[in-house]
């Protein structure tokens, strides 16, 4: 029979004269193709990423020989602090770098360095470039540390400023109490104490009641280069907080009028915010978006200060002082206390040292 049989829609057998048949059977195979043409795209994939491999061959080809012998002298040698200094070698990447080169040996080329976790062909480039040029990553670390800076505190002042600090004193008020702590540069605590405020909260926000209480607590606080305002983040959407959201905001407009005293001729700023996050997170003490009490830290404080290089220290005329009031409190939440010489702390080693503890 001259006929063919041909699979059609539906999933039949159909019998079509020679001619007819032969035109679907040229028409199926076009079809078929289009239909599996998005599975075809994986080995196109799979090429890309063996291409990302085979451009790791090419990483000592981009340095003269000089230059090879010069980054891997640093990579083989360098302490983990070392390393930190240069651009993209900060955390845990220096920290890989010293653990693989422990258990491997000597890196023997650039392309080597892929191996060590957290390093793909871009990040290896950028390394070794950065440590052909380390005024470069020295640069930009300058600007990530303003940008940062900038998040940290509130108004911008100038880092030669910061650096000059020799004392500051750090402010932080609630709904029923103001304490401050008085920090030198070496941070040694020159004064920290607490002062109640208990009428601002109750009845009408008159702005003589705020001026005369805050004006009684500013003149028992001693005279500083910068006094660090701590800032909340409550959030403003909540409509119940608005009561306590507003006693802080006029708490702090007050601070920063009546401490900038000469403001007016010289235009600088010596009264700033702080973020109240940020100390914390100094401090590992958030617990999600949450801070937790400073209580147990301040307290830890306070027990070593008797050791050779405290992190904090506590002149020994008036540790004894200062340990009775904090035990007088430590049954009470007076976080305010706390978290002053906390702030304190913190606003040295992020903002003038650049350390972290």
């Amino acid at each position: 029979m001259n006929a063919l049989s041909v699979l059609v829609a539906g999933g039949r057998w159909r019998w079509f004269p020679v001619p007819l048949a032969s035109s679907l059977l040229q028409a199926l195979p076009r079809s078929c193709c289009r239909k599996k043409s998005t599975k075809k795209m994986i080995p196109n994939i799979a090429f890309s990423d063996e291409s990302t491999k085979e451009s790791g061959n090419a990483v000592d080809k981009l340095f003269s020989s000089e230059q090879q012998a010069s980054i891997l002298h640093v990579l083989n040698t360098a302490s983990n602090k070392e390393l930190e200094a240069f651009k993209s070698l900060r955390g845990r990447k220096s920290i890989n770098i010293v653990a693989h080169r422990e258990k491997f040996g000597p890196f023997q080329n650039l392309e080597s360095l892929m191996n060590v976790p957290l390093f793909q062909y871009k990040t290896t480039i950028q390394v070794c470039n950065s440590i052909l040029c380390p005024e470069t990553g020295g640069k930009k670390r300058k600007s990530q540390e303003n940008r940062l800076l900038k998040k940290l505190i509130k108004p911008e002042v100038g880092r030669e400023r910061l650096k000059a600090v020799n004392s500051i004193v750090s402010i932080v008020f609630g709904t029923r109490r103001i304490a401050w702590a008085h920090l030198d540069r070496q941070l040694a605590v020159l004064d920290w104490q607490q002062n109640e405020c208990c009428q601002l909260m109750k009845g009408t926000y008159l702005s003589s009641v705020y001026l005369e209480e805050i004006s009684s607590v500013i003149s028992k606080i001693p005279t500083a280069d910068f006094y660090i305002l701590e800032k909340t983040g409550l959030s403003i959407q909540n409509s119940s907080l608005f009561p306590i959201l507003l006693h802080l905001h006029i708490m702090e407009a007050m601070l920063y009028a009546l401490l900038n005293k000469t403001f007016a001729q010289d235009g600088q700023h010596r009264v700033l915010s702080m973020n109240r996050n940020a100390v914390g997170k100094h401090f590992e003490l958030m617990i999600g978006d949450t801070r937790t009490s400073g209580k147990e830290l301040v307290k830890q404080f306070l027990s070593e200060s008797v050791l050779k290089e405290p992190r904090v220290f506590f002149p020994s005329d008036k540790i004894v002082h200062y340990r009775q009031m904090f035990s007088s409190t430590e049954q009470n939440r007076i976080e305010e206390l706390y978290d002053s010489i906390l702030q304190a702390i913190a606003f040295y080693e992020l903002a003038v040292f650049d350390t972290e503890p």
